[in-house]
């Protein structure tokens, strides 16, 4: 299995990749304003490669359940900047997080290379053709509703088989766009119009994700279905986000989103050690 995502491409079967978080935002749920200015972004970002991080993500909107919208001029101007001056400095693949097609292409033109759309449940297809002409990667995460009203009431009949029916119609739609499978991943959304319970199944069902041909990322970092479950602040969510990364590399999830590099990485490579050690 090959994930291409313009002038880089990983052939999996290999060490599950890191994707290091890049807020460079006011709001965000868990550093929101640590970043929000573009040096101390990008000394962030130069931190996190240093650190282990294989891909960085950054991100102009916060996509938090209720978060405000952002303009696409402001999304443009807090994230353009960043990309263009860690791309002269890191050799790793950069990724933007962003529901706007405008933003994706100006970002992918400033030298990024991966698009991260929360929205992939969108039906129109001007992110996918931003993304086919450029030959980027696509990370196509599944979210009930949008970030306004996808906690208000999350409802599904069977969250795992309508994950695997979104994921086997957005894949039908992207190759109709001219998307080629090599360069789509898949991501479950995790707290993205689920409640606690539906992340919980979503997590324990991570193997049959694994197995529909296109490498899957999971990002579970810090999220509030943690503190739901544990009693714990947004900061003493490191254990049990490192728990979820392990789990979800045993069942074969091949990049994990993280705000917190070196210890996920210093985790799954642990867990990589002993299963390669496992008895067959």
């Amino acid at each position: 299995m090959i994930l291409r995502a313009r002038q880089f491409e990983f052939q999996f079967p290999r060490p599950a990749l890191v994707m290091g978080i890049v807020n460079v935002t006011p709001d965000s749920f868990s550093d929101g304003g640590s970043f929000f200015n573009a040096d101390a972004a990008v000394a962030h970002a130069v931190a996190l490669v240093e650190q282990g991080a294989d891909i960085l993500d950054i991100g102009g909107e916060s996509t938090r359940p209720g978060a405000a919208p952002v303009s696409e001029t402001e999304e443009l101007r807090r994230v353009i900047p960043v990309i263009e001056k860690l791309a002269a400095q890191v050799s790793v693949p950069l990724s933007v997080d962003t529901m706007k097609p405008a933003v994706a292409h100006a970002a992918l033109a400033a030298g990024a290379s991966i698009v991260n759309d929360v929205a992939a449940n969108r039906e129109d297809d001007s992110m996918w053709r931003v993304v086919a002409e450029a030959g980027s990667g696509y990370v196509a995460m599944h979210m009930q509703g949008s970030p306004q009203t996808m906690q208000s009431h999350p409802t599904y009949g069977d969250v795992v088989r309508e994950m695997e029916d979104f994921f086997e119609g957005r894949m039908v739609r992207l190759k109709a766009t001219g998307v080629a499978p090599e360069q789509v991943a898949f991501d479950v959304g995790i707290g993205f119009g689920k409640t606690m319970e539906h992340n919980l199944q979503l997590l324990a069902a991570l193997r049959s994700f694994t197995r529909m041909g296109r490498p899957m990322l999971v990002g579970v970092s810090r999220k509030s279905f943690i503190g739901a479950l544990l009693g714990a602040g947004v900061a003493e969510r490191l254990p049990a986000s490192l728990a979820c990364a392990c789990l979800a590399v045993e069942a074969g999830v091949k990049i994990i989103r993280t705000h917190d590099v070196q210890e996920t990485v210093q985790a799954i490579r642990m867990t990589e050690a002993i299963l390669q050690r496992q008895i067959k």
